[in-house]
């Protein structure tokens, strides 16, 4: 009798034991899509001194709404020409708003009407147009891969 309760215990225990499920088809692992490294090189600073202080948006509303930027970098000035790097960013669109930073105050210096007074620029050279461009007319395609964009500062 003892024997068949301690039977009965085991195969009540196995029962209501909770079992791994039975090993099936491997699933193939999923791919992780290539980084990419971009690359931004500013050209046209009249003024050889400084640095550029740049926000990198990856989203519509961020950029058009002043919202977070998903990088943001600090190049500094070498002649006419400085450059930014971001490693690992996943493939997308994205768009930049920068400055020359000509007093070193990391804040961009404007006019009593709230117009810049330090040079600034917008990725594709877009052109403000009573503030700053919108999104469809900065942002631009980055690939996986080393991808450059270049930015003419105003």
């Amino acid at each position: 009798e003892r024997t068949m309760l301690t039977t009965l215990s085991v195969a009540l225990l196995l029962i209501n034991t909770p079992q791994a499920p039975a090993p099936g088809p491997q699933q193939p692992a999923k791919a992780v899509p290539a980084a990419a490294e971009l690359t931004i090189a500013f050209d046209g600073i009249e003024t050889p001194s400084g640095a550029i202080l740049m926000q990198l948006f990856d989203a519509e509303a961020s950029f058009d709404g002043n919202g977070r930027p998903a990088r943001i970098a600090l190049a500094p000035v070498q002649g006419n020409n400085a450059v930014a790097r971001f490693e690992g960013l996943p493939p997308g669109r994205y768009a930049v708003k920068a400055f020359h930073d000509l007093d070193g105050d990391h804040a961009l210096a404007t006019n009593p009407f709230g117009l810049p007074i330090e040079p600034f620029a917008f990725s594709n050279d877009a052109a403000p147009q009573g503030g700053p461009p919108s999104w469809t007319a900065a942002s631009f395609d980055v690939a996986a891969g080393r991808v450059t964009h270049r930015i003419r500062i105003r």
